[in-house]
């Protein structure tokens, strides 16, 4: 008996198309589970909802930061004098406005009448003191000329009495005279010998006289000699120097104005040397010092200088504060350009921080951090700020991202949905 092939075959069983419809069912039932799953764990709690796109997102990076201030100034002539009077009477201005003028250069002149005056009268007293110097110098050789004939007058009465003293003692021997002419001619003698002494010292305290009377008439002259030195330069300063080079600023007399002593006359600007001036808010003026680095922005020149000046008082809640630079870098700088400054106080490395913004407004103790769509109500701790960016000390880890706009809208909300 031949056997058939029933042994090998397999019964196929046919699934039915309505399995495959439940598995797809099942399928999209979890995705439809798992995303209400997530839905209302990211925005369970949240008391409000905003629109993403009015509020700013900014990362939390790690990197330097340069604190700073930011202000601005204007750009000051670092040496402007002004012209001052030197005496009074009336005013001849030389120039004008806007000249440009050379050191030492005459720009302006004082005529005085009475300092004119003045200096003739003691030049006059001047050179009557001269001819009474000459006189007495006349006076003291004649006078030293008297004294020394005094003295050898004396001196030859001195040997006349000599003479006879010794003729008187070979008389007495020889008894051709009487003891009275021997003793008369002692005392010629003695006379003679004090007459001479006499003149002797006589003459020395006539010297001495003379002596101090000619250095008093010098002393008179030498004291008249500065007085009209004095004057003459006085007369000289009427006619006024520039003492820079540079351009007249404003005039403030008008021309023949009749001016006092150290009346202003006018400005100058010296060219040569410029400082930038800039107003600084008082609250940062005890963290200003001198030989701080300022990065300044002049028209379209971007330089580096030194703060150089601060000034010891606040006008208008704001501190003065002078920058020199080197006026070299910048093209075609002018008196009074505006300009704007950043101050650099301090710069420190590897700190936390994020882009500054008016998140700031809530004393830099709170901050929204974003997860999603939903941003969370976090406390936080900021250090120091720059223009662009505030350091984070506690609070935010890098690769957060926060929300740095203001939050008023958010009204101190815990969790917020952004839409």
């Amino acid at each position: 008996m031949i056997r058939d092939t029933q042994a090998q075959d397999t019964q196929i069983v046919v699934k039915s198309k309505r399995g495959k419809y439940l598995f797809a069912a099942v399928i999209a039932g979890s995705l439809l589970a798992l995303g209400a799953f997530y839905f209302s764990s990211s925005s369970a709690n949240t008391t409000m909802s905003l629109n993403r796109d009015t509020v700013k997102i900014a990362q939390v990076t790690r990197g330097d930061l340069t604190r700073d201030i930011a202000t601005t100034g204007f750009i000051v002539a670092a040496n402007a004098p002004q012209i001052y009077s030197s005496s009074q009477g009336y005013v001849q201005l030389m120039v004008d406005p806007g000249d440009e003028v050379e050191q030492g250069q005459i720009i302006a002149s004082v005529y005085s009448p009475e300092l004119t005056n003045e200096l003739k009268q003691h030049e006059s007293e001047l050179q009557r003191l001269t001819d009474e110097l000459s006189r007495k110098e006349l006076q003291v050789r004649r006078d030293k000329l008297a004294l020394a004939r005094t003295l050898d007058m004396a001196e030859v009465t001195l040997n006349a009495a000599n003479r006879e003293h010794r003729r008187a003692l070979l008389s007495i021997k020889d008894n051709l005279i009487s003891q009275i002419d021997m003793e008369q001619a002692q005392d010629d003698l003695a006379r003679a010998k004090l007459a001479f002494k006499h003149a002797q010292q006589e003459i020395e305290i006539g010297k001495d006289t003379l002596a101090f009377e000619l250095k008093s008439a010098q002393a008179d002259v030498a004291r008249q000699q500065l007085v009209v030195d004095e004057l003459k330069r006085r007369v000289n300063e009427l006619d006024i120097a520039a003492p820079v080079t540079g351009v007249v600023g404003n005039l403030l007399v008008q021309q023949q104005a009749a001016v006092s002593p150290s009346q202003a006359l006018m400005t100058l600007v010296d060219l040569s040397a410029f400082e930038a001036e800039l107003q600084v808010p008082e609250s940062y003026a005890n963290e200003l010092g001198l030989g701080l680095e300022v990065e300044l922005k002049i028209g379209g020149d971007t330089v580096r200088g030194t703060l150089a000046s601060i000034s010891p008082e606040v006008k208008d809640r704001q501190v003065s504060a002078r920058v020199r630079f080197d006026q070299n870098q910048v093209d075609k700088i002018r008196q009074n350009q505006r300009l704007s400054a950043r101050i650099l106080l301090e710069n420190r490395e590897n700190v936390l921080m994020v882009r500054r913004g008016a998140f700031l407004n809530e004393g830099g103790l709170v901050a929204y951090r974003v997860n999603g769509d939903v941003a969370e109500r976090i406390q936080i701790q900021t250090g120091a700020t720059s223009i662009a960016n505030v350091e984070i000390t506690n609070g935010a880890q890098e690769g957060d991202q926060i929300v740095i706009s203001n939050y008023d809208s958010f009204k101190r909300s815990e969790r917020v949905l952004l839409r």
